[in-house]
């Protein structure tokens, strides 16, 4: 589609941009900017936006060779994504960012994947003069986690600014992170604010240094965090819709995935794209906590213990884990445990036991 060639600008609202992520993955982040993209915000009558099953399967990252039954499970999770918009007293509304897909083929028998924005969030979307950020599409395209992906739009509606001042806790709900995940902020500035720090730096337009900002908490808790923000000049090249499409479209064609050829011990820049992207995408069940390897230790128990139906299922794996991710955490909060990796391995397939 040559139209996917250009190099996309997103318009986004302010009031969307600090609604809680709401679980949403990497790929379906990157979905809703790609739709944001796509809209005319001056004119709602292009709300609905139409992608060949082609391009919309790369997009999510998904086998060109699936069947519809499992289409239905990627566009209901897309369809089932709430936001919460808080009232000035205090309440809020909720509501879908989106309300219909529809899965065919046109006139020539080409397939499509069709979405429209639900009715209560038009005006999240469209028709707003003022509050509102931008930035192009190719910031969003090169980043490897939901966190990242966030936290650039977080910081970049501050760019102008140049600084900002978040509470630990308002960030994490603003990156959609549990209240029980990170409890140590030594946790959290490894595996989240270091990480970020690093993406944006590599893959984007803006960089940022933090620091502790206010008084603290009891203890020498850190709560507040204030970002400095600036331009970044030393991205790598900038990726079209268009190149990305067709780059994730190569490794769905040239790949074969057979996970018995991945191990423990698997040298990750060996690995090829496929087998890598879906490693990344399960660790994002875990926050990025834990190293490539040991996420390839955590599938190959799910593999071992875990019925065939739910590991052909990338989105089921991708829950399970998560769920038992959030298991261990809460466990955590009660009672320290030392290793984590080692508890959460332990307690993957109990609940198949016989």
């Amino acid at each position: 589609m040559a139209t996917l060639k250009k190099n996309y600008l997103i318009k986004k609202r302010n009031v969307l941009n600090e609604i809680r992520a709401n679980g949403m993955t990497l790929q379906e982040l990157r979905f809703f900017s790609i739709y944001l993209s796509k809209i005319n915000a001056k004119d709602s009558s292009t709300r609905v936006v139409r992608f060949s099953l082609d391009d919309f399967q790369a997009i999510m990252e998904l086998d060109s060779r699936i069947k519809i039954d499992y289409m239905k499970k990627v566009t209901d999770s897309l369809l089932c994504k709430i936001v919460h918009v808080p009232t000035k007293s205090g309440g809020y509304n909720a509501f879908q960012l989106f309300k219909k897909c529809r899965v065919d083929t046109d006139e020539n028998g080409e397939w499509y994947v069709e979405i429209d924005a639900h009715d209560e969030a038009l005006p999240l979307m469209f028709d707003y003069q003022a509050r509102f950020f931008s930035y192009q599409l190719w910031n969003a395209l090169r980043l490897k986690s939901s966190n990242q992906l966030r936290m650039y739009e977080i910081l970049k509606q501050y760019e102008k600014i140049g600084s900002r001042v978040l509470g630990v806790e308002e960030l994490k709900e603003l990156l959609g992170i549990g209240k029980n995940e990170y409890p140590r902020f030594g946790d959290f500035k490894t595996y989240v604010l270091t990480a970020c720090q690093q993406a944006l730096q590599e893959s984007t337009d803006i960089k940022f240094a933090y620091e502790p900002c206010g008084k603290k908490g009891k203890g020498g808790k850190i709560i507040y965090l204030k970002f400095i923000i600036e331009k970044n000049a030393d991205y790598v090249d900038q990726m079209t819709l268009f190149e990305f499409i067709e780059e994730r479209k190569k490794d769905i064609i040239d790949v074969q995935v057979d996970w018995d050829e991945i191990t423990e011990d698997a040298d990750n820049t060996e690995i090829p794209t496929a087998y890598r992207e879906k490693i990344e995408f399960l660790a994002e069940a875990c926050n990025n906590e834990f190293s490539f390897n040991e996420v390839v230790v955590l599938f190959n128990e799910m593999r071992c213990k875990l019925p065939p139906s739910l590991i052909q299922d990338d989105i089921q794996c991708y829950d399970y884990l998560m769920d038992k991710y959030r298991e261990m955490l809460m466990r955590n909060d009660r009672t320290k445990i030392k290793h984590r990796f080692g508890y959460l391995k332990s307690i993957i397939g109990k609940d198949y036991e016989p």
